[in-house]
């Protein structure tokens, strides 16, 4: 197990109380299937949304490591899933490239916001038709003037019916090729930008998705973020942190799951004896040990190698499969570690099952990240 400064420790301690507090009626929030803004307020007072973002702007100026460490503690202290969703959604979506690729007036207008959580941020890249396919998206913007004017149509926008500000990428060179992509800051509230209704979804049921529909959206110039026809290096660097962020909150939510199982495998008898002393329940156990420390090793290492600016390309792609599966893994494990009991929604534990399916499928699904590794070994079309 890695071992945490005494920084880290102290941020870590520090958030744990905050996700106890969050976690009060996490049930009930999920089968409401409905965002809290009171309870979005709450964790945004932890200073967790700000950890890895210069003070100037409001944020912690914290490493990459110190804060997937106390995002790590979110998941592990919070039950609520899909409110830790919303929150590695909005640091990642638009806190990131802010950061990374905005002017000063960009961040002086957006990033604090971000930090303290009074903007909720959202980034609109899947297409109903293209999927995964950033290349083959056809919303475009075409320059007029001064402005930049978004037609097209956008799909599973995590955070869309909450957020503020929308990072959305558009063509702005059908023939481009890889330079032919921009991204561009959209706020709610533009003439020709609709956000759908929430939709229902299997899991994450606090954490709202929508669609997005641009009709002659008129964006001023200014709001490029980068450079036009840069949006797909902005895409690239954001996603490398969507994934360190979202699945390291994963990773404490497993730890949970395995202190659970473990306690329970003690306490609960049958046959005159604790279940744990049973083979067929202690090796189920393991297996989720050896998954979520195995994801650990995986998301630590990957995120150094990143800060270190080495090429992680297959690393992180290994680190996706690898968490999500473990993810997917040690929620059906516990469930069957529980019993019966554990089929039922007042253990908490069925929700975190249906999260987990979701693992697999954002930030690129598990198909598209073996893709990846493949090119990383000149195999593949």
């Amino acid at each position: 197990m890695r071992h945490r400064n005494e920084d880290q420790q102290a941020l870590s301690a520090g958030m744990a109380q905050w996700g106890k507090a969050l976690s009060e009626g996490h049930v009930e929030a999920d089968a409401r299937s409905a965002f809290d803004p009171a309870r979005w307020r709450l964790v945004s007072g932890s200073g967790v949304l700000g950890l890895p973002f210069p003070e100037r702007w409001g944020g912690a100026g914290q490493s990459l490591v110190t804060t997937l460490h106390v995002l790590e503690t979110l998941g592990e202290t919070c039950r609520e899933t899909g409110l830790n969703f919303c929150v590695t959604t909005s640091m990642a979506s638009t806190g990131v490239p802010l950061d990374a690729f905005g002017t000063d007036s960009q961040r002086e207008r957006f990033l604090p916001g971000i930090c303290s959580g009074e903007l909720i941020g959202a980034h609109a890249i899947t297409e109903p038709d293209s999927g995964s396919d950033a290349m083959a998206m056809t919303t475009r913007a075409e320059r007029d003037g001064a402005d930049y004017v978004l037609t097209g149509g956008k799909a599973f926008v995590s955070n869309g019916p909450i957020a503020d500000v929308f990072v959305v990428y558009a063509r702005t060179h059908p023939d481009g090729g890889p330079l032919g992509t921009t991204a561009f800051l959209v706020e709610r509230g533009t003439p020709g930008l609709f956000v759908g209704e929430p939709t229902a979804k299997m899991g994450l049921r606090t954490a709202p998705l929508s669609t997005l529909h641009l009709d002659g959206c008129r964006i001023p110039a200014d709001r490029v973020l980068g450079r036009a026809g840069g949006g797909l290096l902005v895409l690239d660097h954001v996603m490398k942190r969507e994934i360190l962020f979202g699945f390291t909150v994963g990773l404490g939510e497993m730890r949970h799951r395995l202190g659970r199982a473990v306690a329970y495998a003690r306490e609960r008898r049958a046959f005159g004896h604790p279940i744990g002393d049973y083979q067929a329940v202690s090796h189920r156990v393991v297996d989720m040990k050896i998954r979520t420390e195995t994801a650990a090793k995986w998301l630590y290492d990957t995120a150094e190698r990143l800060t270190a600016g080495e090429d992680v390309t297959a690393d992180l792609a290994i680190t996706k499969i690898l968490a999500s599966e473990a993810a997917l893994s040690t929620s059906l494990s516990a469930i069957r570690v529980f019993g019966g009991a554990g089929y039922l929604s007042e253990a908490g534990l069925e929700k975190d099952l249906r999260a987990a399916v979701a693992g697999t499928l954002y930030s690129g699904t598990n198909d598209i990240q073996y893709n990846r590794i493949a090119s990383t070994l000149g195999l593949g079309g």
